[in-house]
């Protein structure tokens, strides 16, 4: 949905109605992952897609009357369906879709209340998980901010730590409640990736971690590095301190990156103690086999547990024989993306 949202705010601003259908559940090689959205006008124009053009006819179809009468419907195509044949899923795919009148255009003060917090959160980059009913019929939907408070519908608390649970899981996906089928579409905020020293490989990490869209953070206490490193594409934000000092200002969770890269054990490890019992979703240090088996014998010192330790990858990056900076920066990032997109 944040892909069509600039489309979602046209239409809407001229009061234009229109419906939304989203991939619920896939099986076999079903061409778009779960998650993935197509709004359509009452005029049949489509921005998004649900399949890469198999089926975006057929679900069209089934869209327009929805907007008319501002229901909902669950969609299925798959190669026991003759219409999934007609419109080219012959290859072993099946997918469920549920299309909707989009809920902004619901009278009720429940369904508006729930679009007001889910278009602010999209709009400026805050995280919520947006519950929707999977029944035919009337909609019913809710938001739920990471805190646990709930947007909307009335929302029983069991089913608000379902979206919490989809949230830490970080994976959109069907939840169930009461023998009652719910989509938690998670909308996380934007990724977040924290660089513990100025050096050569950061200017070209941040420059490709810029590329892949992630809030870059640099924080490095040692003024002649922080001060005076040339970044090519400057870092969102930089900190001229120790690690302890600045990291907990800043939230650790699953969308959050760590590379610790300084090279001098009083950084690292001052950033390790606080990152390694953190709900981080990465944490990466540079060095040799050697360098790792000295840090590692250091926070055992500190008590740290073998679990807590094995979450270091270490070295860092993956095995692409990387030499040079650019090089070790883009293993770094092939590797984080890597841990990324396995949630997905």
């Amino acid at each position: 949905m944040k892909d069509q949202l600039s489309t979602i705010s046209r239409w809407m601003g001229a009061n234009h109605p229109f419906a939304i259908a989203t991939v619920i559940q896939t099986w076999g090689s079903s061409p778009r992952p779960v998650g993935s959205t197509m709004v359509i006008s009452k005029d049949m124009e489509m921005a998004g897609s649900v399949s890469g053009g198999c089926v975006e006819g057929a679900v069209v179809k089934a869209a327009l009357p929805l907007i008319e009468n501002g229901t909902a419907q669950r969609l299925a195509y798959g190669v026991t369906d003759e219409d999934a044949w007609e419109v080219g899923l012959s290859c072993g795919g099946k997918m469920q879709v549920f299309a909707e009148r989009f809920l902004a255009f619901d009278e009720r003060p429940e369904e508006r209340l729930a679009w007001q917090q889910l278009s602010d959160c999209l709009q400026n980059d805050r995280p919520c998980v947006l519950l929707t009913r999977l029944q035919d019929g009337e909609g019913w939907h809710s938001v739920v901010t990471p805190d646990g408070t709930a947007f909307g519908e009335r929302t029983p608390d069991g089913l608000v730590q379902e979206a919490l649970r989809a949230y830490r899981e970080r994976k959109t996906q069907v939840v169930e409640y009461l023998d009652v089928s719910y989509f938690a579409q998670v909308f996380p905020r934007r990724s977040q990736m924290l660089i513990i020293g100025a050096a050569h490989i950061t200017v070209d990490l941040v420059q490709l971690a810029n590329m892949y869209d992630f809030e870059t953070i640099v924080i490095d206490p040692r003024g002649i590095f922080s001060g005076k490193t040339q970044f090519t594409f400057p870092p969102d934000r930089i900190f001229e301190k120790y690690p302890t000092e600045v990291l907990p200002n800043f939230t650790l969770d699953a969308y959050t990156y760590a590379v610790v890269l300084s090279h001098d054990p009083k950084i690292d490890d001052n950033a390790l103690h606080i990152l390694l019992r953190s709900e981080v979703g990465y944490v990466g240090a540079l060095g040799s086999k050697k360098t790792q088996a000295k840090r590692i014998a250091r926070l055992q010192n500190a008590g740290f547990s073998e679990e807590e330790i094995a979450r270091i990858h270490a070295p860092i990056g993956v095995d692409i024989h990387a030499k040079t900076p650019k090089e070790i920066a883009l293993s770094i990032i092939g590797e984080i993306i890597k841990v990324k997109n396995a949630f997905l």
